[in-house]
């Protein structure tokens, strides 16, 4: 393990914090850095450009790289944070709200979200992760309205030189 603390260490509950300010930093290398090697993402609720799961610390790394890669969103907060302790000592339900902004004014978004996390040696043994879908759909339709709005104005800059 690249410089991360000795894993087994590391309880359900700092995994968790982990994995939201992975979410801040939008690093999937972080990210990726705290499941097992065979660790399984789920993502129970359809979401538009979300698969229905993610097999293996590299494919969580390489879906989550082409997501935040390819998306210019970025997340401000993650509010709301209830955190629930569950019978399984290995397993922790984390609530939250994250909360972001478009680039170039295009607006702010929320996205309700839980996850159910399983933690086993102080490393992510699976992750079941409920977004809300409705809200990641208006995110989709944010960001599509403010590139067509970027481009009207690139359009009249444009044309205003020529």
């Amino acid at each position: 393990m690249s410089g991360l603390q000795r894993s087994s260490a590391r309880t359900p509950r700092e995994v968790l914090d982990r994995y939201h300010q992975a979410m801040l930093d939008k690093s999937a290398d972080d990210l990726a850095d705290l499941y097992a090697v065979d660790a399984v993402h789920e993502f129970p609720f359809a979401s538009p450009g979300f698969p229905p799961r993610y097999e293996g610390r590299e494919e969580v790394r390489a879906g989550y790289r082409a997501a935040w890669g390819a998306s210019s969103v970025r997340v401000e907060a993650i509010e709301g944070i209830e955190i629930h302790e569950t019978a399984d000592p290995e397993v922790i339900i984390g609530e939250h709200v994250v909360i972001g902004e478009l680039p170039a004014g295009g607006g702010t978004f929320t996205v309700p979200g839980m996850l159910v996390i399983r933690v086993h040696d102080g490393m992510i043994a699976g992750v079941r992760d409920y977004m809300d879908g409705v809200a990641v759909a208006g995110l989709g339709q944010l960001m599509a309205k403010a590139a067509v709005e970027r481009g009207a104005r690139e359009g009249v800059r444009q044309g205003s030189q020529g």
